[in-house]
């Protein structure tokens, strides 16, 4: 059973000068971390670093001293990937084991997580459906912090400040969150 995060919660904290920080997270090699903090935005690549035998692999030490160092966070939300066509079956372990270490640092941080769709949290902020819409919506509603993903390869960046900020809108609005509800 997935949490539920109760929105009293999130007003009485916002009441108290004290707002919500939102963990968003595009996982993957390429992917970021974007740490949403009532208007504040803090954006970090996927550490990564050359792999022993070929490419390259997460620094999970660093991983996780990202996240140590936000301090306090209320809420993660985690795009819910999926298999794409075409895609290679060590690419796709290699992504699959990216995803669940990603999963496995918040739940060790006993952070309350909700694992949200591409097409749920870009639907919700009308994302184009373009290679660069992401990046392009991204400078649009948060026009600054658009020199985080001026290059083509930082579109990570810009999808995870969106999910975070998807985020915090949806904890805004009263909607019940969970695992499983997004």
């Amino acid at each position: 059973m997935g949490c539920r995060w109760n929105i009293a919660r999130y007003q009485a904290g916002r009441a108290r000068n004290n707002p919500m920080r939102i963990l968003g997270i595009d996982p993957g090699l390429s992917g970021a971390l974007a740490f949403w903090d009532d208007g504040a935005l803090e954006v970090y690549d996927v550490p990564a670093v050359k792999a022993r035998t070929r490419g390259r692999e997460v620094d999970w030490s660093e991983a996780a001293r990202i996240i140590d160092a936000a301090g306090h966070i209320d809420h993660a939300f985690i795009e819910s990937a999926a298999a794409m066509p075409k895609q290679g079956v060590a690419s796709m372990f290699k992504f699959g084991f990216v995803c669940g270490g990603l999963r496995a640092l918040v739940a060790a941080h006993f952070i309350p997580v909700t694992y949200v769709t591409p097409r749920k949290w870009k639907g919700a902020l009308a994302v184009p459906k373009a290679k660069d819409g992401a990046r392009a919506r991204a400078s649009e509603l948060l026009p600054a912090y658009s020199h985080l993903w001026q290059r083509v390869k930082d579109d990570g960046r810009a999808e995870a400040a969106l999910i975070a900020l998807y985020g915090a809108r949806l904890l805004s609005s009263g909607e019940r969150v969970g695992a499983a509800a997004a």
